[in-house]
Formats: structure tokens, C-alpha cells, sequence
């Protein structure tokens, strides 16, 4: 739980920017973080497709159609990060500019052109970071990271925020397209030769699987799509293995003609998806995970991740994200610690995995105050559901967003709210349904105002929720709470009783 003086302390000065250039083998792309915190937010995010290593295969070089596009590019980007007062600029250069004989000379023009340092990443180096890229966000990571880039496919076991076996293939998608000319058998033939001398694939099974890169999130969207899923998010939407599986190969034997009716997949990224599912496919029937998580985050939030001290690296990205936005639009922020205790007797025995998302729930529980009354739930449930929320899962997600939702009104009539409902089973419906009505109550009693709250004392007993309040203090007038008291003792199931103190 927050210490109860984590609202006291002063603000902290404003953070510089961090920027990443990312030299992959087929895109090329300038991110730029808020700064040093937890969770990292980008201000901005731009990419340009220049395939570097589109000919890496039959001829050792980098794409001379890409290499002035890319030149053209990283100007733009180290121009733009220069105008933005940047604390720091990493660039990083990948599999493409690592493996082509010409790599070395392209990446020190870049340095002449830019005046920059450009970092080359190892094998290791970058399957370490798009490890902890995933770690990132889901600091309960346990199993395989997969990240499929142009030229590779880097491959890392992890568990408690710690990488262990390791490789880096030449199994990227363009290489794989490039040596198979687009045909199924020959690339089936290279992706078994290449994983076979992967020794650690045992140690997956029973475990999930993370599937990381551009092609993967493709995947991921093109399955979403399929299935009418409610949730439209691509971080960590996931799937039992054996439904991924079926699903990819569904992909594979269709091919074009299914991906191409989806919308928002790239039509550059179209035509090496077919062999992108194929990977992804043996790679699940190989390893034999319990489930296929799909990671919007990879090597830059790794790199992002491994640069923050210690401290920061140990903190929780889900509640620091909620009291970076608790702080930004929150109208009294240090009310949401206050309400977290409140309502604690309402949960008793609760997990420390729920508790946490009933933390978050009630640093973002005030977070959309200026909204139209009229539609401030449908805003905030809307808002929480797409916000990009590191450490939790779908359901999670749905759950935090319908809790907030909750808050500002008990109608669940909207067909948004109803498919999010159906991703939750009975029993977590109603824990959102108490979270919301206790916030809306809580909120209600003192006016969002710290400090009053803990004047009263909530609790739920066999046969009653008590509410206690001073019985000389004006602000808790009944009539203007009563009804909202009502409405949660309807939640838990038992009659409301008023009591002074």
C-alpha cells in the first residue's frame, strides 16, 4: 500500500524528454519518452520503412534503395530530437547493420552526417533488451520471449525480472522471405534447421509464450478481428496455445485473401505475414507454451527500462502510471491513498494482485471530473480501457476501467460496457460493482477533499454495512450521501445502517 505520505512530498522538477533511434532492418524509427519514470510514455513515435536488410541475403549488403531513405530519415529524427531538449539520444543499430559487410560504413556516415554515436548491438545485446522490454510491463513475465525483427529472431527465457538462455537466429522476415522466395516448404525446412540448434526450447513448455515485433502484432490484430473480440488492445492480448495455433494456421492456408480484409494491418507488412505465422506456429509447437501473449513493447522499452536507477526499475508500472495521471488531471490526488483504506473493509482477505488494481482503481477514480456529466463515465470506462497501461492483462484492464466506470453511475446498459463485462467472470463483475459504488460514496462524504474521509468508518459485518460519521460535523449531512450508502449496501447484499460517532 502507498505510505501515507506520498502525496506530501514535493513535486518533483520537470523531466527532459528521452529519444531511441531504432536502425532495424526494415523500419527505422525515432521514439521519444517523458523522461526518466517507470512507465514509459511517448511523446512521439515515428517510423519509415527502408528495408535495409531486404537484399542482406543474396547479397551481404544492405539495400541500396533503403540506405539513402534511411540516411534521409535519421537526419530528420536527430534533427527533430535536437528541437525537443532531449535529456539523452541512444542510437541503436540492430541485425541488418550488424550482419551486412557494408554495416560498418553505413553507421559511421550516419555518425559524420548526424553527429551522433550509434550503439551496434550484439546478438545478446539485443535479445537481452527486448526481454526487458516485456519485463517492462509485465514484471511477472515467465517463460519465452520471441522477438521477430527483419533480419532476426531473437529468442530469451525469462522469470522474476531475470534473462536467462538465449540466441539470436537469422530468422527475420525479410531474410526468411528472401531465402525461401515466398515459398511455404522452404521456409517451413529453414525455420525447423534454425530452431532445432535452439537447445533451451524445453524449458518453455507449460509456460507462456511473448511474441514480440511488428509482424506479431499484425498476427495479433488479424486474430482480433477474427474472433469479434470486445477489447480492441493489442498489448498483452493473449490466447491458449492450442487457439493460436489453430488460428495461424487458419492464416497460413488462407493467406492473403484473409489478411487483406482486415483493417489497420499494413499493406507493407501483408505479404510476409503468411511466412510470420508460420514461425510463430512452429515455434508454439515446438516450445509448447500454455499461452501466447502478444507484447507491444520490445527492445526500445528495454533499453528505455535498463537506463532508469534501480528504484524506479522496482517500481510498480501500473500504479505509477495511475499517480502520474492522479497528479496531471486528478483534483485532489492524495484522496486516493484515503480511499483505498475506506474501503478496505469491504475486501476482506483480498489478494495482493487485487488489492493493487483497487489501488489504481482509486488514484484514477477523480481523474475525469471535467468531463460533460452526461458522459464522464462513458469517458472515463472509454479512456481507461484504451489508456496504454503497462502490467495488466485484458481482463485486468477491463476490470480497472468497469470499477471506474462504476463510480459515476450504476447503468450497464452501454453495448461497450457489455462486452467488457463479458471478459470477467460473476464474482469479479461484482467486485467492480463494489469498487464503483464505494468510490462514488466515498467521493461523495467528503467532497474529494483529504482529509475528511478518514473521519468515518466504514464497515461490513454478517448482517450489515455500517457507515459511522461525526455526529457534529456539518459536512456529513445525510441527506446528501444517503442514497449513494444505499446503492452499495445493495452491492455486498445487506441493509445499510447510519451510525453517529
Amino acid at each position: 500500500m502507498m505510505p501515507k505520505d506520498y502525496w506530501a512530498t514535493p513535486q518533483a522538477p520537470r523531466r527532459r524528454p528521452i529519444g531511441i533511434i531504432d536502425i532495424g532492418s526494415n523500419t527505422v524509427r525515432l521514439v521519444v519518452y517523458d523522461g526518466l519514470h517507470r512507465t514509459p510514455m511517448a511523446l512521439f513515435n515515428e517510423k519509415a520503412t527502408c528495408a535495409l536488410g531486404l537484399t542482406l541475403e543474396s547479397t551481404g549488403h544492405l539495400n541500396p534503395d533503403g540506405v539513402p531513405l534511411a540516411y534521409a530519415a535519421i537526419e530528420r529524427f536527430v534533427r527533430l530530437a535536437n528541437e525537443m531538449d532531449l535529456e539523452r539520444l541512444d542510437v541503436l543499430a540492430t541485425a541488418a547493420c550488424r550482419d551486412a559487410k557494408d554495416g560498418p560504413a553505413f553507421l559511421a556516415e550516419i555518425e559524420r552526417r548526424c553527429k551522433v554515436r550509434v550503439q551496434l548491438l550484439s546478438g545478446e545485446d539485443e535479445a537481452r533488451r527486448a526481454a526487458y522490454g516485456v519485463m517492462c510491463s509485465l514484471t511477472n513475465a515467465d517463460g519465452l520471449v520471441c522477438d521477430l525483427g527483419g533480419g532476426s529472431l531473437e529468442l530469451v527465457v525469462v522469470d522474476s525480472m531475470t534473462c536467462h538462455a538465449f540466441t539470436t537466429l537469422p530468422l527475420g522476415v525479410l531474410r526468411l522471405a528472401s531465402n525461401s522466395g515466398g515459398d511455404s516448404q522452404k521456409a517451413a525446412t529453414m525455420i525447423d534447421q534454425r530452431l532445432a540448434s535452439v537447445d533451451f526450447l524445453d524449458q518453455v513448455k507449460g509456460r507462456h509464450l511473448y511474441a514480440v515485433g511488428g509482424s506479431w502484432r499484425a498476427l495479433a490484430q488479424i486474430m482480433i478481428d477474427q474472433m469479434n473480440y470486445p477489447l480492441h488492445v493489442l498489448d498483452n492480448f493473449s490466447l491458449p496455445a492450442d487457439k493460436a495455433l489453430a488460428m495461424l494456421n487458419q492464416i497460413i492456408q488462407q493467406g492473403r485473401k484473409l489478411i487483406e480484409r482486415v483493417k489497420n494491418v499494413s499493406r507493407k507488412r501483408i505479404p510476409n505475414l503468411p511466412l510470420a505465422a508460420q514461425l510463430l506456429a512452429r515455434l508454439i509447437e515446438m516450445a509448447q507454451p500454455d499461452q501466447v501473449v502478444f507484447s507491444v513493447y520490445g527492445m526500445r522499452e528495454g533499453q528505455f527500462f535498463l537506463s532508469l536507477p534501480k528504484d524506479m526499475q522496482d517500481g510498480d508500472p501500473l500504479l505509477s502510471a495511475a499517480s502520474e495521471w492522479a497528479r496531471a488531471a486528478g483534483r485532489f490526488p492524495e484522496h486516493g491513498s484515503e480511499l483505498m483504506d475506506w474501503m478496505q473493509p469491504l475486501f476482506p482477505g483480498e489478494t495482493a494482485h487485487l488489492a493493487r488494481l483497487r489501488q489504481a482503481a482509486c488514484l484514477l477514480g477523480d481523474i475525469f471530473w471535467s468531463e460533460h456529466p452526461d458522459y464522464r463515465a462513458e469517458q472515463a470506462f472509454l479512456r481507461i480501457l484504451r489508456l496504454p497501461f503497462m502490467g495488466i492483462d485484458h481482463t485486468d484492464r477491463a476490470a480497472l476501467a468497469l470499477a471506474v466506470y462504476f463510480r459515476y453511475t450504476s447503468d450497464d446498459s452501454l453495448e461497450v460496457v457489455q462486452q467488457a463485462l463479458a471478459l470477467l467472470p460473476a464474482e469479479r463483475i461484482a467486485r467492480v460493482r463494489t469498487i464503483g459504488a464505494a468510490l462514488r460514496l466515498g467521493h461523495t462524504l467528503s467532497g474529494g477533499v483529504p482529509g475528511l474521509l478518514s473521519r468515518t468508518r466504514l464497515e461490513k459485518g454478517a448482517q450489515v454495512l455500517m457507515l459511522a460519521v461525526p455526529v457534529d460535523d456539518p459536512v456529513f449531512l445525510p441527506e446528501s450521501f444517503e442514497k449513494r450508502l444505499i446503492r452499495l449496501a445493495e452491492e455486498v447484499r445487506l441493509p445499510p445502517r447510519l451510525a453517529r460517532i
